[in-house]
């Protein structure tokens, strides 16, 4: 698979990163007024839980997660949930909600004390679960993805959805390899 270059990833004013796949969500919102976007949330995601590949994660996120084709769609199928941003395990990369606006992602959330991390973060799911390596692919495209966010806006911090809801979430989860990331949560 072939990746545009760094240069060719330019974040437009409606927020929608040229030059990759788009597949819209329905759920996202508005952000507050003022709520400049600080924060890139890093989560990990598999639909069904540790099987990778298919369409699940993007019928989830986009309200079409059929119910009865596994059991555990059964318990999930109702949430509205999104991210800005899906990286499956080949490195492709999918864009769901505009940046401009509030993807549902985080959840109840906490980071320095503000709490709402929606309201000024962005979203990027990484296919993969607590239990699997993540792949050479999606550190490559997570780090040149991570480049264009920081370039477009004023990030302070890049995070785990762990470290913004501590005891609730535990992804991207011990097989996500920190040191691998273009900047490394403790250097920022």
């Amino acid at each position: 698979m072939k990746l545009p270059t760094e240069a060719d990833w330019q974040v437009d004013t409606a927020g929608w990163l040229a030059g990759i796949e788009r597949v819209d969500s329905p759920n996202h919102d508005a952000r507050p007024a003022r709520h400049a976007i600080r924060l890139i949330v890093i989560h990990a995601i598999s639909l069904p839980p540790g099987q990778f590949g298919g369409p699940a994660v993007i019928d989830l996120f986009t309200n079409r997660l059929e119910p009865t084709a596994h059991p555990y769609f059964a318990v999930i199928a109702g949430q509205r949930v999104s991210a800005h941003f899906f990286i499956r395990r080949d490195g492709s990369v999918l864009q769901c909600v505009s940046c401009q606006e509030r993807a549902w992602h985080a959840g109840i959330s906490c980071w320095q004390a503000r709490e709402r991390c929606n309201d000024f973060s962005v979203g990027i799911e990484l296919e993969g679960d607590d239990h699997t390596d993540f792949a050479p692919a999606q550190y490559q495209t997570l780090n040149r993805l991570l480049t264009v966010l920081r370039r477009t806006f004023p990030i302070e911090a890049i995070v785990g959805h762990a470290d913004i809801a501590p005891g609730r979430k535990t992804d991207p989860g011990p097989h996500f390899d920190w040191m691998r990331v273009a900047v490394h949560p403790t250097e920022i």
